[in-house]
This record gives C-alpha cells, structure tokens and sequence, in this order.
C-alpha cells in the first residue's frame, strides 16, 4: 500500500501579517496531483488542519475544497485533530463524511477503532490517534498522573490490544499529534509540553508498522517507522534551513516501509539576516536574498533611523525586525527576552521563586506548578472549544 503523509496545514495562518491561503491552495494542488500522478492508494493527515479552533470562511471553504478533490479520486484520506484544532468542530459530519472515504479521528475514545483500507496482501489499518491534552482525557484512560506520555502510552495500549485480536499479518499506521523524543522544534509550534511530560519518546509507537507523526513543522526520521512530515508551508523564521514536503510511503507485505520525501511548492524563500544596518544595506553577498521573506537582526549599538523603510529598499519583502546590539552577556542592558529565551513557563517559574525567597521550589512546590499549568491548559482548551 501506497500512502502520502503530511500534517500542520495550519489552514488560515498568516505569515509574518503576510496572508497564506494562496500558497495553501497551491499545496493543496500539489497534494491532490500527486496523488493522482503517483497513484497514492490513501492520504494521512497527522493533525493542525486548521491554525485555530474557530477559522476563517476562507479556510474552511479550502478544506472543503480539498475534501471534495480527494473523495472525486476515490483516494480515502485519515484526518486527525491536532492542538491547534477545535476536535469537536472537524469532527462535525465524520460519520457522513465517512462514507465518502473521509475518515476524520477527533474522539480519544476511538484510538483503538482503526480504518480498515485492503490491498493485494489483506487489511492495513489505519489508527487515529487525536491530540491528547493530558488534563482533559486522563479519566478516559484511566490514568493516575496526567502526562503526555502517559496518556499517548495508554491510547498505544488500545491500538496494540485491538491489533492483537485481528488476523496475523494485519499491517498497522498509527496517525499521532506529539512531541517525540529527537525531535526538532521550530518558533511556530504551539508548545504542548508546558507543566507536562518534555516529550514522548518514539519507543511508545512500538508495535506497529509505521507511525505517522504531526505536531513539529520539520520534516525529520526519528527512526525508519517513525516520522514527522512537518509542514508544508513555513510558518516562522526559524523554519528558514526548512525542506518542506511530503513522505510518500510504501508498506510491504511485511510491514516493512519505505519512504520518499515530495518536495513542496515554495512560495518565496525565507532569509535570516544579521548585522549593522548599514551592512546590510552595502553587502553584496546578501544579494540572493533580496526576493525573499527576510527577517534582520540589527546589531547597531544603538537603532538606527526608520531601520525597515531603508531595508525595504534592498529588501522590498522584509516582514521581521530584531535588535540585538553586539553587548557581553553581562551587560544589563540585556533583554529581559533574551535572557527567557529557550525556558519553558515551568522554568521561568521556578526560578522565580529562587528569586524571591533565594531557593528553588522542592519536590511537592514544583508538582503544585506543574498542576497549575495543566488546569490554566486544560480550562484553555475547554474555553476555545466553547467559543
């Protein structure tokens, strides 16, 4: 069986004030051509269809588009939820939808109940598994400690029971919404992890074929059955050393996969740029980068004048302006920013209260944080699904 494994469409997000929904419409002709050039037998989409809970029109009147197009293939396509999705709003009509071979996986309570899609060598099924907000699904798993992992352990547990009562050879695709171990994050994941489990790791897919992941925008291998597709289209700057694309995947008779990435249209080429303003302005090997979306890292000791209307008349698409003056990290003119710069709210938590009191949190303070942040995360996700 021949399937196309893509995620984080991220429907109605813009880029740097930029609208995407064209280049997004281009991906989706590029998804649909290249399931009819290369004779995909399914297409799995591993979560973040949309960019929120509640999307514009114009994404939705996309997505419905990009339904219609794979359902005229007779293609059947397996969705699942991500963090940035309302479950229950694309979850509306999936049992009629179903039918069409749209097969959309919001409900946590149906991990264990996979798509049944034939080949020439029996069944491949097709398991679900939505984004788990460990607050929100630890009753449904009967879990003492809400974690990540112990939740995406418990909905594992599902999958492989159901697959152990099927016939031998039955071939197994998990789609999973998560941050797994060795993964690569970029600036414009939502972070999942706060007040939880760091990550996941990839051992928990054990026992099946292939793992189709969604959640981090770069397309990466963390082992051979287990892969992130990433996004097809960039979403931050700091997705700038991107490939995006698509894995296009063959399962065996064994179970054994074989993946091939498919290169993604590019809208226009990301740019991260860094120096004196006047550098920037002078230095010809920055040529290459004037058709880009560029973001530029001013270093002048002190900002200068109307700094992004001079850019922009070397760089007519320069979206993102950062000062960072060449200091000694010492200097205390440093950034409150900077210095928060890669620390999780749990850390910066914690430190505040080493701050304050002159000792950290103990082992019982920091689980009080730790709850916190899952409850303020959990009465979130209750409040956006609400709206």
């Amino acid at each position: 069986m021949r399937f196309l494994h893509t995620s984080d469409w991220h429907l109605g997000r813009s880029f740097h004030r930029v609208g995407m929904l064209d280049a997004q419409a281009e991906f989706i002709g590029h998804l649909v051509s290249t399931v009819r050039e290369r004779e995909v037998d399914a297409v799995v989409v591993s979560g973040d269809v949309y960019d929120r809970a509640v999307p514009p029109l114009s994404a939705v009147e996309l997505f419905d588009d990009a339904l219609h197009r794979l359902a005229d293939l007779g293609v059947p396509t397996v969705m699942i939820s991500g963090n940035h999705d309302s479950a229950r709003r694309l979850g509306v009509g999936a049992g009629l939808m179903g039918r069409a071979g749209i097969h959309l996986r919001t409900e946590p309570s149906a991990c264990g109940t996979p798509v049944l899609l034939p080949d020439a060598h029996g069944d491949v099924a097709f398991y679900g598994l939505p984004y788990l907000e460990p607050a929100l699904v630890r009753d449904e798993f009967g879990v003492e400690r809400a974690g990540h992992e112990t939740v995406l352990a418990a909905a594992m547990d599902r999958v492989r029971a159901d697959l152990a009562a099927r016939p031998a050879g039955t071939r197994s695709v998990v789609l999973a919404h998560a941050f797994v171990t060795g993964g690569e994050p970029s600036d414009s994941e939502r972070d999942i992890a706060v007040g939880g489990a760091a990550s996941v790791p990839a051992a928990v897919f054990d026992g099946v074929d292939y793992a189709a992941l969604g959640h981090l925008h770069g397309c990466q291998t963390l082992t051979d059955r287990v892969r992130y597709s990433g996004s097809p289209l960039p979403y931050s700057f700091s997705e700038a050393g991107h490939r995006k694309s698509m894995w296009l995947v063959d399962l065996a008779a064994d179970g054994s996969a074989t993946a091939e990435r498919v290169d993604c249209p590019v809208p226009r080429p990301l740019a991260r740029i860094r120096g004196t303003l006047e550098e920037l302005l002078a230095d010809p090997a920055l040529a290459p980068h004037e058709e880009a979306w560029v973001e530029a890292t001013l270093t002048d000791p002190v900002r200068p004048a109307d700094p992004m209307a001079r850019l922009a008349e070397r760089f007519p698409h320069a979206l993102a302006l950062v000062f960072d003056p060449d200091r000694p990290p010492d200097d205390p003119d440093v950034s409150y920013a900077r210095r928060l710069a890669g620390r999780d709210d749990q850390q910066i938590a914690e430190d505040f209260v080493a701050h304050v009191r002159g000792a950290g949190p103990d082992a019982h303070e920091r689980t009080v944080l730790r709850d916190a942040f899952d409850a303020v995360r959990a009465d979130e996700a209750v409040r956006e699904v609400a709206r």
